[in-house]
């Protein structure tokens, strides 16, 4: 009994040291790697004593493995062991591939190693338009693989919906086309011909090819690779060194180095060898940083026959019409600051591609055109045919726009006639004006040449929004790509450029009139009328101006200004002292309201947060660019305790008086007393 009781005793131990001596190496060696073969030792030596003791590396119960939170806690190794979802979100020190200072940046389904000096552009601002594109790609590729045989599989998609927010029988025949094609498909299935899938992150090889000319961090390219099915190939170029080499990190952390390359060229040198007819590109984007210009004449040629070009101007200030003469020498075109500058920088950069392309017997069409935030960003296909290139001069239009009241003419550059299965080109004959406006009398400014043509393919995008509304957790802004796809469909095709409600009551100098009374007038008057996504108060309509005048002195006689405070030469003067040839009816009617504005669709969405907007260029050199709250305070609030008592002024020397050009003697408020030297004087705080 005694010596039983003994070994009992020594096999406690013996399994208490064991134990004792495993768990201490557990706990020193925790967050490293340790091999399988160290442990087993001591599992097997603690197999010997008892059958039943497992570990969390060699025992055979799967909940043995788990690493619960008591057990972490007492290991030391929460944070190793389990980490939280904000840190991988943002990644984290000890993530594998990351250098010093990078951190991970995840958007749709990539996840992007970002350096936190500035050696490489990233604006988060555009997921909208990285989205969008993502949508309209897939689209094209769903076009283009349906004739080659090949189907393709978008992850969330269901059973395709059309969303039509048009006229009842427009939706009709789009849903009817929609069901046609589904039905040929059902056909081909029937009849034995087996088509190719293609999904998204594999290759397909007879798929599209895909060029970003300025990749920099790759971003866009690696969520091609990731969520846009049947590409052959994806090359990210950059011409930066660092941008490069972060391209083909970001596409091995990603697992699709097998569909993006890497590519370190000069873009339009790239695009200039890829002109050959096997060598085009399928699809080529091109998102710089400000103008596109320098890229426009090497992209229309190397785009494959019925291509995609996808082109993102942030250079709006040049486009809106604060720079009328580098807009010309950029574009081949002349913007004018007015209310409807948006939707005409759209046109101007459709009227360069089409010129360009023009060189080359080429011309484009415009599938999406779309104006967000502080860009612009159109989606056109380039076709090559020489008959179709003579319609170009027809298809653009000089603008003339009073500086008085605002109002404007198109004047387009040529004119076609149709003679059966000829088309007959002659010289357009204008001008559409005379010299001084008939409504207020004062002058026009000209503009353009601007394209004149639709802006989009109403059937495509149809297309687009019906493949987003039906799988919304695609993509992160969803719903502002509905709410914005959605205004677009509602617009008129045929309708260049649009008047603002607000522009037209600050001429008049008259309260402002409520949007779905003023749209009423306009179609009781007989009149079509739609919104603007590229402006809130926006109202495009075939009216012409002498109408929409006519609406307004309506308006005045209901709400009267004082007209003994208007000037005999301003507008409004001379719009009021004639009497309106047509009496307005603002009875509201149910059509004036659109149906994106009666769902509460995401249409006009405000900044989500301060400096909404463009980022600070990316420094080849490197380093920490300051950010544009620092850029802000160096050139403003340079008075932070502002002069109260004009008495003080007498502190601050007469910057005239060092000129000489001070002429005010000792009735000036500044101080004319002369300065011992150009840095010792007071400074205006």
């Amino acid at each position: 009994m005694l010596v039983s009781a003994v070994r009992l005793l020594c096999v406690t131990a013996l399994r208490a040291s064991v134990s004792s001596v495993r768990d201490r190496l557990l706990k020193t060696l925790s967050g490293t790697a340790v091999t399988a073969h160290r442990l087993k030792s001591m599992d097997g030596l603690a197999a010997a004593t008892d059958s039943q003791v497992t570990t969390a590396n060699g025992g055979s119960d799967p909940k043995s493995q788990e690493v619960t939170p008591a057990t972490a806690a007492l290991n030391g190794t929460v944070k190793d062991a389990v980490p939280s979802p904000g840190e991988s979100n943002q990644g984290t020190p000890t993530e594998a591939g990351l250098l010093p200072g990078e951190t991970v940046v995840k958007e749709g389904k990539a996840a992007i190693l970002f350096p936190s000096a500035n050696e490489v552009f990233y604006n988060p601002v555009q997921e909208f338009n990285r989205d969008l594109t993502c949508a309209v790609i897939t689209e094209f590729t769903r076009e283009q693989l349906a004739q080659r045989g090949v189907r393709v599989l978008v992850p969330g998609e269901k059973e395709r919906v059309v969303v039509s927010l048009s006229e009842e029988g427009q939706g009709m025949e789009r849903q009817q086309e929609e069901e046609k094609e589904m039905e040929e498909e059902k056909m081909e299935e029937q009849g034995g011909q087996q088509l190719e899938t293609a999904v998204a992150g594999e290759r397909c090889e007879r798929g599209l090819r895909v060029l970003e000319g300025l990749a920099a961090s790759g971003l866009r390219s690696v969520r091609f690779a990731l969520e846009v099915p049947g590409l052959r190939s994806v090359t990210a170029n950059d011409f930066s060194a660092r941008a490069a080499a972060l391209i083909a990190r970001n596409a091995q952390h990603n697992g699709v180095s097998h569909l993006l390359q890497a590519s370190q060229r000069d873009a339009s040198m790239l695009m200039y060898e890829a002109r050959g007819r096997k060598d085009r590109y399928d699809v080529i984007d091109l998102d710089p940083y400000g103008s596109p210009a320098p890229f426009l004449d090497a992209a229309v040629q190397a785009v494959s026959e019925g291509g995609l070009l996808c082109v993102t101007c942030t250079d709006m200030a040049v486009m809106a019409g604060n720079s009328g003469e580098t807009c010309y020498s950029k574009y081949g075109s002349v913007s004018i600051k007015a209310k409807y500058c948006h939707e005409m920088a759209l046109r101007i950069i459709l009227h360069s591609l089409d010129q360009r392309a023009g060189v080359y017997q080429r011309y484009i069409e415009p599938l999406l055109s779309v104006s967000a935030d502080f860009y612009i960003r159109v989606f056109a296909r380039v076709f090559s045919g020489q008959a179709k290139v003579k319609n170009s001069a027809s298809k653009q239009a000089l603008l003339y726009n009073c500086v008085g009241c605002g109002s404007f003419h198109l004047q387009r550059m040529g004119k076609r006639v149709s003679q059966g299965k000829h088309m007959k080109y002659s010289a357009a004959t204008g001008p559409p004006v005379g010299p001084e406006c008939e409504h207020c009398g004062h002058r026009h400014q000209l503009g353009g040449p601007i394209w004149a043509e639709p802006l989009h393919n109403t059937q495509f995008v149809q297309k687009v929004l019906s493949a987003v509304s039906g799988n919304p957790s695609r993509f992160g802004t969803s719903r502002r790509i509905e709410g914005m796809l959605s205004m677009i469909t509602e617009e008129l095709e045929d309708v260049p450029l649009y008047y603002t409600l607000d522009n037209l009551s600050s001429t008049m100098h008259c309260n402002t009139p409520p949007l779905l009374q003023f749209r009423s007038a306009l179609l009781h008057a007989g009149f079509r009328v739609s919104l603007s996504h590229a402006c809130k108060n926006a109202l495009k309509t075939d009216a012409p101006p002498a109408v929409l005048w006519d609406i307004m002195r309506c308006w005045e006689k209901c709400n009267p200004v004082k007209r003994e405070r208007l000037s005999e030469t301003s507008p409004a003067f001379r719009i009021l002292s004639a009497e309106p040839t047509l009496q307005a009816c603002f009875d509201v009617r149910e059509d004036a309201n659109p149906q994106s504005r009666r769902r509460h669709l995401t249409r006009y969405q405000e900044n989500p947060q301060a400096n909404w907007g463009p980022k600070a260029r990316a420094k080849g050199s490197g380093g920490i660019s300051s950010t544009l709250e620092d850029k802000r305070k160096q050139f403003q609030n340079k008075r932070k305790a502002p002069v109260t008592d004009a008495s003080q002024l007498k502190n601050f020397p007469c910057k005239k008086f060092r000129k000489g050009t001070c002429n005010r003697g000792d009735e000036c408020c500044y101080s004319h007393e002369p300065q011992l030297g150009s840095g010792e004087g007071q400074k205006m705080e």
